[in-house]
């Protein structure tokens, strides 16, 4: 009798269908460009997506899959979807129903297991009724105009589905650089002559290559990316600045910080494979040379000013491989706030007092380098007021005339100096010619 019940058991087991893979979880986000639904599989599923019509919807099939509890998504960034619902058509073939506002244009990949992700499946959802022309034509014709306003792209790293760095209290790092990017934009938006961009303005993730791209199509005088970096060692603390560097990194925690941060799209969500090397051509390497010129410069002004407001990691500008950096034409640095793993600097980048505080000090230091740079046909070109610097511990009077570009004669003469010893405190005024 015993052994009926057994192989009459079995034989159940046989008839049901052999699922590859089990749906474990289902997320939206939503850019300005795009809603992105994300699918968590435990395995490897083929699937098959096509559109409906009127109403207009997104129909997925997924073979050999199965899935136990209905998807749930966060409202706040459903975008253009209305609803999630699931049936099976088929034995063994699990369809999920995406009933959305309005007809989309769809994108859709399956991405590898990487980093605390298994294997999921993306699908991008572009609204057809998106029109950017007036837009665009606005844009332009703002920047054709005389004593236009110097345009800083500020790229908060990470978001969506790439938290970033986690802190001990489990502050993510996508959150509080963004909210530092946010007040970073109205120091900016502030100053005469100046306007900041946010490349991301929400909880989305941008692919890095589409980040400069963004600052460029915004015709960007200068790319400002914002990060809180994490370590092993939770007492590493101290703000940095990085430049982009094609010779290799300026140290082993810049090798690797670059390394973790161009892994970046494995995490949100990018497909890598159908992405030429763009960046390896020769032209480009030419067109970088001014640009990474202009980088170091800006870079040397905003790093001295996080120097007067505090300690920093190192004692100079760090370079790096980083793949964010890369605009050929668009000047760009990238600013590593705080350590998110260090206990005390995480909770001082939670601080909205110290957030609005650090804005203001990296935006002291891109409006010193556009006070001596003005780029042709701007207000501050047409405006600039004298650029005064304050020494602070550290500073020498040659490093001062090297990080502002002006000869040690004219530093001296500009401030009736008869001597190079300087004391910390003193403001010097800075030679514009």
């Amino acid at each position: 009798m015993a052994s009926r019940v057994v192989i009459a058991w079995i034989l159940s087991l046989l008839a049901l269908p052999a699922f590859a893979a089990e749906i474990g979880g289902f997320r939206v986000w939503t850019d300005p460009d795009k809603t992105r639904a994300v699918l968590d599989l435990d395995a490897r599923a083929d699937y098959q997506l096509f559109t409906l019509d009127n109403p207009p919807r997104v129909v997925i099939d997924l073979e050999k899959s199965s899935l136990d509890d209905p998807l749930k998504f966060a409202e706040e960034h459903a975008g253009i979807i209305d609803n999630v619902r699931h049936g099976t058509p088929d034995e063994g073939t699990l369809r999920i129903v995406l009933d959305l506002e309005s007809k989309s244009n769809i994108k859709s990949f399956l991405l590898d297991p990487t980093g605390n992700y298994g294997y999921r499946l993306v699908v991008d959802l572009f609204p057809e009724s998106r029109s950017k022309t007036r837009k665009a034509i606005k844009q332009l014709y703002d920047y054709q105009k005389s004593n236009r306003d110097i345009i800083v792209a500020i790229d908060a790293g990470h978001g969506g589905e790439d938290p970033g760095a986690i802190g001990k209290s489990r502050t993510r790092e996508k959150d509080v650089v963004l909210a530092i990017a946010r007040e970073l934009k109205k120091t900016i938006d502030a100053r005469p002559g100046m306007q900041g961009v946010l490349i991301r303005t929400g909880d989305y993730y941008i692919p890095l290559r589409d980040r400069f791209e963004k600052a460029r199509k915004h015709r960007a005088d200068l790319f400002v990316s914002i990060h809180a970096d994490a370590f092993k060692n939770r007492k590493v603390s101290g703000s940095s600045v990085f430049v982009l560097s094609r010779r290799g990194a300026s140290s082993e925690f810049a090798r690797r910080l670059a390394a973790s941060e161009n892994s970046a799209d494995l995490i949100g969500g990018v497909t890598l494979s159908d992405k030429d090397d763009m960046l390896a051509s020769v032209l480009l390497d030419l067109s970088q040379s001014a640009t990474m010129e202009a980088s170091h410069a800006v870079a040397d002004s905003v790093f001295s000013s996080l120097r007067g407001m505090g300690k920093t990691h190192k004692n100079h500008v760090e370079h790096a491989n980083f793949m964010v950096l890369k605009s050929p034409d668009v000047p760009s640095i990238l600013v590593e706030t705080a350590f998110i793993s260090n206990p005390s600097e995480e909770k001082r980048l939670k601080d909205s007092n110290w957030q609005r505080k650090i804005a203001r000090t990296i935006a002291d230091g891109v409006q010193d380098y556009f006070y001596l740079s003005p780029p042709p046909g701007t207000y501050i070109a047409s405006n600039r007021q004298p650029v005064r610097h304050r020494v602070v511990r550290g500073d020498t009077l040659g490093g001062i005339a090297s990080r502002y570009r002006v000869s040690l004669y004219s530093l001296r003469r500009a401030n009736d100096l008869k001597s190079d010893t300087i004391r910390i405190g003193a403001e010097l005024l800075i030679p514009t010619t």
